[in-house]
Order: structure tokens, then sequence, then C-alpha cells
């Protein structure tokens, strides 16, 4: 197995060094892995760097919490493809897909439309941030990412109490079917970690560590 195809090299951390980023990018190129994942300031950036090697270009649209109003999310992801990535991770808005699913529904298709519409082969991945939900609200989300036209639904931000879970991986995989895309990220660390994520499912995992994962 190729594992660094699977890897999402994630800097998130509000604090750091723009050689923090630029180191980022030289082992995304050194290894090739599949995207690197940073905060849309850093996209046009890693997208020169990154420049002709084929690793994508991956940010965060209302991180880490989703509370933002749709047009913010949509102004923040425009900006982020206009800046050239290729790849986004959208957080849900965890109180519409708890009480106000159609609600939610109308966000996450209007947020699949216009990107869409602006960048054709976008990826767009829905945070759930499985931690803070229901197995039935996790299905929930699922199928409303699926329904709306996200190519992905993922585990975590990484940023609440609990990260992935192998658990919440399976539920995922079962519900969504075998072509939509399925992302694991927080807290994992380790190889051993990252094989049981992809065995219960996941086709995408996203991490710190992804060098500590190819060791």
């Amino acid at each position: 197995m190729d594992l660094a195809k699977y890897i999402d090299h994630t800097f998130l951390k509000p604090n750091g060094s723009p050689n923090d980023i630029a180191r980022l990018c030289r082992e995304a190129k050194r290894y090739g892995f599949a995207s690197v994942c940073v905060h849309s300031s850093e996209v046009a950036r890693c997208r020169r760097l990154l420049k002709g090697s084929g690793v994508k270009v991956c940010t965060v649209i209302g991180f880490p919490l989703g509370a933002n109003t749709t047009e913010v999310k949509l102004f923040e992801a425009l900006e982020a493809l206009r800046a050239g990535a290729t790849e986004l991770d959208f957080v849900v808005n965890q109180r519409l897909l708890k009480y106000e699913p159609k609600a939610c529904e109308k966000e996450l298709c209007a947020l699949a439309k216009v990107c869409h519409e602006t960048k054709k082969g976008v990826v767009l991945k829905l945070i759930l941030e499985c931690c803070n939900l229901t197995k039935a609200e996790i299905v929930r989300g699922c199928k409303l990412a699926k329904k709306a036209g996200f190519d992905f639904v993922k585990t975590s931000t990484g940023f609440a109490a609990g990260g992935a879970t192998v658990e919440d991986v399976k539920l995922m995989r079962k519900t969504v079917g075998p072509k939509m895309g399925v992302k694991a990220a927080g807290g994992i660390r380790d190889r051993e970690t990252a094989l049981k994520m992809i065995k219960a499912g996941a086709t995408r995992i996203g991490t710190s560590a992804g060098l500590k994962l190819l060791a």
C-alpha cells in the first residue's frame, strides 16, 4: 500500500512560522502526499510551492466551529478557490444538523452548487465533528452531504473533544456507500491507527503526523 496517497498533510495550528508551511510543502512533494491542508491565508503560497508536483492544495471553510452564515462560508470558499485551492473541507453547522436539518440541507446544497459552478473538479468534504453527534445524527449528516453533492464526509476538525474512531468511519462508509469518499481525521498519529481507519472504509487520512505514519 502507498499510504502517502491517502494522506492530507496538515498544518492547521494557530501558531507557527512561514518555514513550517514551506517544510510542509517540501515533505508533501518528497513523499507524494495527496494534499497539504492549510488555512486559507496559506493557500496561494502553497499553490506556488507545489506547482507541478501533483500535490493538491486543501483548505478549511467555517473552521473550526461551522457556525458562520452561509454567505460567509461562500465568500471564504470562493476566495480560497481563487487563490488556488482544489479541495475544500467545510465544517457543518452542528446546530442546524441537529435541530434544523432542512436548513442544513439548504446550506449544503448552496455551498456545493456555487463551488462546483465556480471551479470544475473541486473536491468538497463535509466535516461532521462526530464526537458531538449521535449515531443517528452522523447518518443524517452523511445523507445530507451525499444529497447536496459533496465528495467526502469527514470525521473531525481535530480541534474538538474527540477525533476519528473506527466505529464512526464504518458507520459513515455504510451510510454513503462505496463510491463517496470518507476522510478520517483527528488523533491519527501512527501507522497502525491509519491502517485501521482505511480498513474500516476511509479513503483519505487527515493528519499532522504524516511522516510518522510512513516511518
